[in-house]
């Protein structure tokens, strides 16, 4: 019979407890990665009250959770989330316009990002009529002011479409003898639907893609003198190293396409038809809808 002092035996236990520990930290590792050797967590940032973005965010949302990882959707302005993004707090965000409108927040922290592609093209900020209006361009729209009541009605006044039309819209076009009433973007809904309903013309300003264009019958005015500046892309923002993290992931976002077919309606549904009900729950019901569209977003 061996014999085994009490140094030994306590040596024995120390590694026991040292193997043991190892053992649990692999385990642990294990349990936080996904068999495609993504991180099982993700965070997706969104901009508070952007449709397109809040649209796509829930999009992939599903579309992560379906394979697996465990998604949170974290809703902050844009000026936080880029900051968030360059810091490692965020993980990615589906909603930078370019090369306009987050230029600044792109050259700030640019450095510390990944640009995984654009997933739509064509975003603009844009006047619209309705669809059986007198008119198609910007350009007739001062010789027929007193058909649309000489009112153009706008969104909220610290709005960039409302700044950029009273700026240079207006100048450009000689709309100076026209009122430009800025109040909010359900006020311009409402007056749309009104005139709509009443068959009566209207004329406001709203950026693309949104999903009024889906709802009701419109046509954006076209802008021959370019005053609304150029059409812009909307792209995937990832913080660092995303895509060295996330490999799986990142080559399905680089992927990702999203058009006014699929887009426009399930903004439709979001905001307007189903707005009183849970966004997950409305994506979730339209993604079944459209399941081929969604199988091919990971395939």
């Amino acid at each position: 019979m061996m014999c085994v002092n009490n140094k030994t035996t306590m040596k024995i236990s120390a590694l026991i407890s040292v193997f043991a520990i190892a053992l649990s930290g692999c385990a642990t590792e294990a349990a936080g990665t996904l068999e495609n050797g993504d991180p099982e967590e993700i965070e997706i940032a969104v901009f508070n009250g952007w449709p397109e973005g809040i649209a796509a965010s829930q999009v992939w949302r599903a579309v992560l959770e379906d394979q697996g990882y465990d998604v949170t959707l974290t809703e902050a302005d844009p000026a936080p989330v880029y900051s968030g993004l360059a810091s490692g707090d965020y993980d990615l965000v589906l909603d930078t316009w370019m090369p306009d409108t987050h230029e600044d927040y792109i050259e700030e922290y640019g450095d510390d990002l990944e640009d995984l592609g654009a997933w739509y093209s064509g975003a603009r900020n844009t006047m619209v009529v309705n669809e059986d209006a007198p008119i198609t361009s910007l350009s007739e729209l001062s010789d027929h002011a007193d058909e649309f009541d000489n009112q153009i009605i706008g969104m909220e006044p610290g709005a960039g479409l409302t700044q950029m039309t009273e700026e240079s819209v207006i100048p450009t076009y000689g709309l100076e003898n026209m009122e430009f009433v800025a109040s909010s973007t359900p006020a311009l809904l409402g007056e749309l639907e009104a005139a709509v309903d009443s068959g009566e013309n209207f004329v406001g300003t709203l950026a693309r893609p949104y999903w009024a264009f889906e709802a009701y019958p419109i046509r954006e005015l076209e802008d021959p003198e370019n005053a609304y500046g150029e059409d812009e892309e909307i792209r995937v923002t990832a913080r660092g190293g995303f895509s060295e993290d996330f490999p799986a992931a990142s080559a399905w976002l680089e992927d990702f396409q999203m058009d006014d077919d699929h887009l426009l309606p399930l903004c439709n549904e979001l905001f307007n038809l189903q707005e009183d009900r849970d966004l997950a729950d409305v994506t979730d019901e339209w993604l079944e809808e459209n399941h081929e569209w969604f199988e091919s977003l990971t395939s």
